[in-house]
């Protein structure tokens, strides 16, 4: 999932800038909806992991990212990316209040400390090939093209993840 947001967020401000016509304000506005979303729904989203389970909200956060990926591929003005933004926000915070916590669920008690740090290698790992691999797609091939890869990578990693999730 982190390489298909790397992707993502490496040329999202241009792709909304040059294919969606929005302005550099609309831009910031829409970040700002975005990270808003996550800020309110955090601790709420926290709970919810505590009260149905973290695997359910790590998996239900990727398919939203899917459908994120997907609605930018389809959109052809940034007004439209306003409650996908909300959407992606809402996802950010769940899978930010339900992975972390289901790592350490899932690691030894000695070695929780030491999963974590796998976890953040990982998701920064993601963020050292998917700029370079999103925008090298996107120049290639055009955003739309990068965006329909990334909702494919993110499928990918639901299938893997549901695999890997439903055997512990």
């Amino acid at each position: 999932m982190m390489v298909s947001s790397g992707m993502f967020y490496s040329v999202l401000s241009i792709y909304i800038s040059e294919e969606l016509k929005a302005n550099k304000m609309q831009i910031g506005m829409l970040f700002t909806i975005g990270a808003l979303t996550g800020v309110l729904t955090s601790i709420l989203l926290g709970k919810a992991a505590d009260r149905f389970g973290k695997k359910p909200l790590v998996i239900l956060a990727q398919v939203l990212f899917a459908i994120v990926m997907l609605s930018y591929s389809l959109i052809t003005h940034y007004i439209y990316a306003f409650p996908i933004h909300i959407v992606e926000g809402f996802a950010w915070a769940m899978i930010g209040a339900s992975a972390p916590a289901l790592i350490a669920d899932l690691a030894k008690k000695g070695e929780r400390g030491e999963a974590m740090g796998i976890y953040n290698t990982v998701w920064s790992l993601g963020w050292v090939i998917g700029p370079f691999l999103g925008g090298s797609l996107a120049e290639l091939f055009g955003f739309r093209f990068m965006l329909t890869a990334s909702f494919v990578m993110i499928l990918a990693g639901i299938v893997l993840s549901s695999y890997v999730l439903g055997r512990n």
